[in-house]
């Protein structure tokens, strides 16, 4: 099956094969105990396969054999050129693999097709390739030290590294740990979230055709509580890199003091604020960038604009052009390439977001949207949701909903309004409306957040760093800046 504009998805679903098995030491690997779980459809509530679970003996086996193959430099002491042209080969595989990894993700996570084709896997094997060129570019340094000595400072790769990486964007946030860890030259050990499972599984055979060597990459599947704790725990896993929930990144902390004090890196939740202010004369362009940032993915995106800070002097008319732009978003079948938002990752999560809208009523605030949508094949399905007459003290208002729900809260210019954005536990994401310049450059300042955009919104690139303040997390994901995580530092002073 190829990737075209007159693919049947629906057949290809009805084909495709579930891939089940761990990828451990160059080949397909069932765990010792037998223990499995199960990968599920969102779109339709039914089960996809039952996929063997790797529990803390079986990810002995995994992590040793990670630390024998780091210990032998069987990756990191090739030559920088031979590591950049396997990674290259990396990408074109992930690319030549595409219509199947991009159908798996949308059966496990209900993310629309048209999306998974054309942003998840293209953005995957991209910055695979982008840190495989790096790979030659990257150089050490000097430092002064007069006459009488050579002091170098070098990274080095920390070791082995296991990459725990959430549901929502399975492959692309995959990318942004495995790209740079196998760069630096260390061991990699990928745990998908148990909700989408079945795309990543195929990676570990895709990077060794490559030229990976076995033991370098390999693929464990399982549950957080259980593979993901095992690895966290473990004294032989040098660095634990995270994208998930505050409060897993949290526990992970812990798990490290516990065992070995292995480096963690962590990209966590977020509650980011886009704040319009009375000076924005383009309301078209805020609108559809908002509407964008907080109804894409189902919202289920870390980073969503899912607080909307806005002057009370434009406040009806924004949102206005909100309302009319919902039914654009309309959930529909993750399988037909014309739907722009799919289902939920599942029933429960679902319900969970459903009891935000209800405690909004309880509050007396308004919810405009938000139904459930029953469809017939079943699955989890909500209309995108706006929330009015409400305060920044909510719940609504502080917590990472995670789904389709704008809320928002009415200020009295700039001031307010950035007060009101950084009254938040999360700092990961911002952006300000404004035709002032000088309000443009005040406001990024001051706001707490990893990245603040001005007149736009998720705005993108491999080559920039993406992370954030507070309890949204430690160190940063893509660029440069991401090996941070993955080496250490070492100064050699040589007296001469």
């Amino acid at each position: 099956m190829a990737v075209s504009e007159t693919t049947d998805w629906h057949a290809a679903a009805a084909s495709i094969e579930c891939p089940t098995r761990a990828f451990v030491d160059g080949a397909e690997r069932a765990p010792r105990h037998h223990a499995t779980f199960t990968a599920d459809n969102p779109a339709t509530g039914q089960a996809l396969a039952a996929v063997d679970e790797w529990t803390a003996g079986d990810v002995d086996d995994a992590v040793a054999i990670a630390a024998a193959r780091f210990r032998a430099g069987a990756w990191a002491d090739l030559d920088p050129a031979e590591r950049k042209a396997i990674m290259l080969r990396f990408a074109d595989g992930i690319r030549a693999n595409a219509d199947r990894l991009a159908l798996l993700e949308t059966l496990e996570t209900g993310k629309p097709i048209g999306q998974t084709t054309t942003v998840d896997v293209p953005a995957f094997a991209g910055t695979i390739q982008w840190y495989g060129e790096a790979i030659d570019k990257l150089y050490d340094e000097m430092a002064p030290g007069g006459n009488d000595a050579v002091i170098s400072i070098r990274r080095e790769p920390v070791g082995t590294v296991a990459a725990i990486v959430p549901w929502n964007y399975p492959l692309i946030i995959a990318g942004w740990k495995i790209g740079p860890a196998l760069a630096a030259g260390n061991s990699v050990i990928l745990k998908p979230a148990e909700e989408s499972t079945l795309a990543s599984l195929l990676l570990g055979r895709i990077a060794h055709e490559a030229g990976v060597p076995a033991g370098v990459f390999q693929v464990l599947p399982g549950r957080g509580h259980v593979t993901g704790d095992a690895l966290a725990s473990h004294p032989g896993v040098d660095a634990i890199a995270f994208t998930g929930s505050t409060e897993i990144g949290k526990h992970l902390l812990v798990r490290s003091g516990e065992s070995n004090m292995k480096k963690v890196g962590l990209e966590c939740g977020g509650k980011s604020a886009q704040i319009v202010t009375r000076d924005c004369e383009n309301l078209d362009a805020a609108a559809e960038a908002i509407a964008w940032s907080i109804w894409y993915n189902q919202g289920e995106t870390c980073h969503a604009g899912s607080r909307l800070i806005v002057d009370r002097a434009v406040a009806d008319d924004l949102i206005a052009r909100l309302e009319a732009m919902m039914g654009g978003f309309e959930p529909g079948d993750p399988l037909d390439e014309a739907t722009v938002m799919g289902a939920m990752i599942s029933a429960p999560h679902l319900e969970r977001v459903q009891a935000y809208l209800d405690g909004v009523h309880q509050a007396g605030g308004r919810v405009i949207g938000g139904e459930r949508v029953e469809r017939p094949e079943g699955g989890a399905y909500m209309r995108p949701a706006i929330l009015r007459d409400i305060h920044n003290g909510l719940d609504a208002a502080r917590e990472e909903i995670f789904g389709p729900v704008l809320a928002v809260i009415e200020c009295d210019g700039l001031a307010e309004a950035i007060d009101i954005a950084n009254d938040s536990d999360y700092g990961l994401a911002a952006s300000v409306w404004t035709d002032r310049l000088a309000d443009a450059h005040r406001a990024s300042r001051r706001l707490r957040a990893g990245t603040v955009w001005v007149n736009c919104y998720d705005m993108a690139s491999v080559a920039t760093p993406f992370g954030g303040y507070k309890q949204s997390g430690i160190g940063r994901d893509r660029s440069l800046h991401a090996f941070d995580k993955y080496t250490e530092i070492k100064t050699t002073w040589i007296a001469v």
